[in-house]
């Protein structure tokens, strides 16, 4: 996809401002202005005055301790909209991959299931059976994701550890008879159709998964919430479909809600390719007849100050100290299992580091290439969204999708069948919902 990408846009000349951080998104009385960047390789700060801006800045799987996502994910476009009063919505709603590489959380996708693999816990058994006796391991991601944590929970996890096994044996597949149409698998057939998976266990954990069971866990791969936009890919700030003019979203930063509580797989790629060219096509006509709204006074002062807090400040406390705590609640509280109890306990940590965060300190001082500077700043925004996923969740009273409570184990269409949505205000974050719109499928419950 990038490389076609990148060169339809070489063809019309299209400007590109490499290694630039956007660190503020400008919005005054509902109209978009532009954007704050800083030059990663000079420290100066730009401003790029437009007529429009579309955000396709990716999702925020980061403040889990174990996901999929890039470490440069930590949800910039979204924390940016917050920031500046726009609602988050549906943040509650996290999808995790049962098929993490354990301990880095690089997906192994579902086609070496889907090839045949299996789910094996530590005495050897095939526990999906348990969980979901007819579709067993081709289930959907967050009931395996589920089951795997039960099996840790029940102490079946390898070693007493907290992971199970894929298996992509030859004979394990054969064994259970579960590739395609029940097929005779080989280890050249499997060769052939999962080349990149397989290097993937080689490379990342040593094993040779032709011989022996490769190390998974859930790992968090996909927000189905972010910022709320239109078909359009309109931002929209509340249940009436007001729109902040000229600014756009698509992809995961966005959330249409076409994924609803729960995304099915390769379903974020047919959203970005459909809502990119819905945007991008929008977006064009936009430009052909707005004006250049004025910019508001110094612009980039908000981003100035806080850089110049963040630089020079000689507090005791470490960027990577406060992360590390914000994942691991995250991971544990938040994560593929949730009750309010555990949720409370994680709303009340993040309020902690939140505080703590207010007190950083950097080693690097300088302005060329200061990553340190820029993760302390992006390390604001996960704490930002890490709080509103979780009091978004604690709120959301019952089991649905990605959502999975112990203490509300069943999905409740009478109360909670509406959008969550999340705003930051002087007194903290306020929820506020609106109906879910039923046109041809009415909900039902999920069998396997």
């Amino acid at each position: 996809i990038l490389q076609p990408l990148y060169q339809q846009c070489i063809k019309p000349d299209v400007r590109f401002y490499d290694e630039y951080f956007v660190m503020d998104v400008l919005i005054e009385d509902g109209i978009c202005r532009g954007v704050v960047a800083a030059e990663i390789n000079s420290g100066e700060i730009h401003i790029f005055h437009s007529k429009a801006v579309l955000l396709a800045t990716g999702g925020c799987g980061p403040i889990f301790q174990i996901t999929s996502n890039a470490h440069s994910l930590a949800g910039d476009g979204m924390g940016l909209v917050y920031l500046r009063g726009g609602p988050l919505e549906e943040m509650e709603f996290f999808q995790f991959h049962p098929t993490g590489i354990y301990r880095m959380g690089i997906l192994l996708s579902e086609a070496a299931r889907g090839e045949g693999g299996v789910l094996i816990n530590d005495k050897g058994e095939r526990f999906m059976e348990r969980y979901a006796p007819t579709i067993k391991d081709l289930a959907s991601r967050d009931v395996c994701s589920r089951a795997i944590y039960q099996e840790i929970q029940a102490g079946r996890g390898v070693g007493g550890k907290d992971y199970v096994y894929l298996d992509i044996r030859p004979e394990t597949i054969n064994k259970y008879k579960s590739g395609p149409g029940g097929q005779t698998v080989t280890a050249e057939a499997l060769e052939a159709k999962l080349p990149d998976i397989i290097e993937m266990m080689r490379v990342y954990m040593g094993v040779e998964p032709m011989k022996e069971p490769v190390p998974i866990q859930p790992t968090a791969h996909y927000a189905m919430g972010g910022i709320p936009t239109d078909i359009d890919a309109d931002v929209i700030i509340d249940d009436q479909k007001t729109r902040v003019t000229g600014l756009y979203a698509a992809g995961e930063v966005a959330c249409v809600s076409v994924h609803g509580a729960n995304r099915l797989g390769t379903n974020s790629l047919v959203d970005l390719v459909v809502f990119g060219r819905r945007g991008g096509k929008h977006i064009a006509e936009f430009c052909r007849t707005a004006s250049l709204a004025p910019l508001p006074k110094n612009p980039e002062a908000p981003v100035v100050a806080e850089l110049e807090r963040l630089r020079h400040g000689t507090g005791q406390e470490k960027v990577g100290h406060i992360r590390d705590e914000m994942q691991k609640i995250m991971m544990s509280n938040v994560g593929v299992f949730r009750t309010a109890e555990r949720m409370q306990a994680a709303v009340d940590k993040i309020r902690e580091l939140k505080e703590r965060y207010q007190h950083v300190s950097i080693d690097d001082k300088g302005r060329r290439f200061n990553t340190d500077l820029y993760e302390a700043w992006e390390l604001g925004s996960l704490l930002d969204l890490a709080e509103v996923t979780a009091v978004s969740a604690l709120a959301r009273q019952e089991s649905r999708g990605g959502h999975s409570r112990e203490d509300f184990p069943k999905r409740d269409d009478v109360n909670w069948l509406k959008h969550t949505l999340a705003y930051k205000t002087a007194a903290g974050i306020e929820l506020k919902y609106k109906p879910v719109v039923i046109t041809k499928f009415q909900p039902k419950e999920r069998v396997y």
